[in-house]
Protein backbone atom coordinates (compact mmCIF):
# COMPACT_ATOMS: atom_id res chain seq x y z
CA UNK A 1 0.00 0.00 0.00
CA UNK A 2 1.41 3.39 -0.96
CA UNK A 3 1.32 5.79 1.95
CA UNK A 4 0.05 9.34 1.61
CA UNK A 5 1.76 12.36 3.12
CA UNK A 6 -0.60 15.30 2.53
CA UNK A 7 1.32 18.55 2.15
CA UNK A 8 -1.12 20.66 4.18
CA UNK A 9 -0.32 18.90 7.47
CA UNK A 10 2.34 19.21 10.12
CA UNK A 11 3.81 15.87 11.19
CA UNK A 12 5.38 14.88 14.50
CA UNK A 13 7.91 12.16 15.26
CA UNK A 14 5.40 10.42 17.54
CA UNK A 15 3.34 9.84 14.33
CA UNK A 16 0.55 12.33 14.95
CA UNK A 17 -0.40 15.03 12.49
CA UNK A 18 -2.06 18.43 12.87
CA UNK A 19 -4.07 20.32 10.28
CA UNK A 20 -4.01 23.97 11.31
CA UNK A 21 -6.88 26.36 10.62
CA UNK A 22 -6.34 29.72 12.32
CA UNK A 23 -6.61 28.99 16.07
CA UNK A 24 -7.89 25.43 15.68
CA UNK A 25 -6.10 22.17 14.93
CA UNK A 26 -7.44 18.85 13.74
CA UNK A 27 -5.28 16.06 15.17
CA UNK A 28 -4.95 12.47 14.03
CA UNK A 29 -2.42 9.70 13.59
CA UNK A 30 -0.59 9.11 10.35
CA UNK A 31 -1.25 6.42 7.78
CA UNK A 32 2.24 5.07 8.53
CA UNK A 33 1.37 4.60 12.22
CA UNK A 34 -1.91 2.91 11.34
CA UNK A 35 -0.14 0.57 8.91
CA UNK A 36 2.32 -0.38 11.67
CA UNK A 37 -0.51 -1.04 14.13
CA UNK A 38 -2.60 -3.27 11.90
CA UNK A 39 -6.31 -3.74 12.60
CA UNK A 40 -7.50 -1.19 15.16
CA UNK A 41 -9.99 -2.58 17.70
CA UNK A 42 -10.31 0.19 20.32
CA UNK A 43 -9.74 3.92 20.61
CA UNK A 44 -9.58 6.14 23.69
CA UNK A 45 -9.88 9.93 23.27
CA UNK A 46 -10.22 12.86 25.66
CA UNK A 47 -13.62 14.40 26.40
CA UNK A 48 -14.75 17.69 24.87
CA UNK A 49 -13.67 20.50 27.18
CA UNK A 50 -10.52 18.72 28.40
CA UNK A 51 -7.21 20.54 28.26
CA UNK A 52 -4.38 18.76 26.42
CA UNK A 53 -0.73 19.73 26.74
CA UNK A 54 1.87 19.33 24.04
CA UNK A 55 3.81 16.10 24.56
CA UNK A 56 1.33 14.62 27.03
CA UNK A 57 -0.70 11.47 26.42
CA UNK A 58 -4.14 12.34 25.07
CA UNK A 59 -5.47 8.86 24.48
CA UNK A 60 -4.59 5.48 23.07
CA UNK A 61 -5.20 3.24 20.12
CA UNK A 62 -5.40 -0.53 20.49
CA UNK A 63 -4.86 -2.94 17.65
CA UNK A 64 -4.57 -6.69 17.38
CA UNK A 65 -0.78 -6.17 17.65
CA UNK A 66 -0.32 -3.52 20.36
CA UNK A 67 -1.66 -0.68 22.46
CA UNK A 68 -0.02 2.65 21.66
CA UNK A 69 -0.40 5.99 23.36
CA UNK A 70 -1.40 9.02 21.32
CA UNK A 71 0.40 12.26 22.21
CA UNK A 72 -0.77 15.84 21.86
CA UNK A 73 1.33 17.66 19.24
CA UNK A 74 -0.05 21.01 20.46
CA UNK A 75 -1.60 22.40 23.64
CA UNK A 76 -5.23 23.47 23.77
CA UNK A 77 -8.80 22.65 24.68
CA UNK A 78 -10.69 19.78 23.02
CA UNK A 79 -13.63 21.28 21.11
CA UNK A 80 -14.70 18.15 19.24
CA UNK A 81 -13.88 14.47 19.11
CA UNK A 82 -14.65 11.95 16.41
CA UNK A 83 -17.55 10.05 17.98
CA UNK A 84 -18.05 7.98 14.81
CA UNK A 85 -14.49 6.69 15.10
CA UNK A 86 -15.01 5.79 18.76
CA UNK A 87 -17.94 3.59 17.69
CA UNK A 88 -16.11 2.06 14.70
CA UNK A 89 -12.37 2.25 15.48
CA UNK A 90 -11.64 -0.30 12.77
CA UNK A 91 -12.42 2.40 10.18
CA UNK A 92 -9.47 4.55 11.35
CA UNK A 93 -7.27 3.31 8.51
CA UNK A 94 -9.86 3.95 5.79
CA UNK A 95 -9.17 7.69 5.59
CA UNK A 96 -6.70 8.77 8.30
CA UNK A 97 -6.35 12.32 6.97
CA UNK A 98 -10.06 12.85 6.26
CA UNK A 99 -12.78 11.03 8.17
CA UNK A 100 -10.14 9.43 10.40
CA UNK A 101 -9.29 12.55 12.41
CA UNK A 102 -9.31 12.04 16.18
CA UNK A 103 -9.89 15.37 17.93
CA UNK A 104 -10.12 19.07 17.23
CA UNK A 105 -8.64 21.55 19.65
CA UNK A 106 -8.70 25.30 20.16
CA UNK A 107 -4.98 26.04 20.24
CA UNK A 108 -3.66 27.87 23.30
CA UNK A 109 -2.62 31.45 22.61
CA UNK A 110 1.12 31.80 22.14
CA UNK A 111 1.58 28.15 21.13
CA UNK A 112 4.54 27.58 18.80
CA UNK A 113 2.96 26.27 15.61
CA UNK A 114 6.20 25.69 13.72
CA UNK A 115 7.54 22.63 15.53
CA UNK A 116 6.07 20.04 13.20
CA UNK A 117 7.77 18.47 10.20
CA UNK A 118 6.84 18.93 6.58
CA UNK A 119 5.38 16.02 4.64
CA UNK A 120 8.76 15.55 2.94
CA UNK A 121 10.67 15.46 6.26
CA UNK A 122 8.19 13.02 7.81
CA UNK A 123 8.31 10.74 4.77
CA UNK A 124 12.12 10.70 4.98
CA UNK A 125 11.89 9.88 8.70
CA UNK A 126 9.57 6.89 8.33
CA UNK A 127 11.14 5.57 5.16
CA UNK A 128 14.59 5.79 6.74
CA UNK A 129 16.19 8.05 4.14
Amino acid sequence: MALDYPEDLQYFDSHEYARLDENEATIGITAYAIEQLGDVVYLELPEVGEEVSKGDRLGSVESVKAVEDIYAPLSGTVIERNETLLETPESLGDDPYGDGWLIKIKINEGEDLDEGMTAEDYQALVEGQ
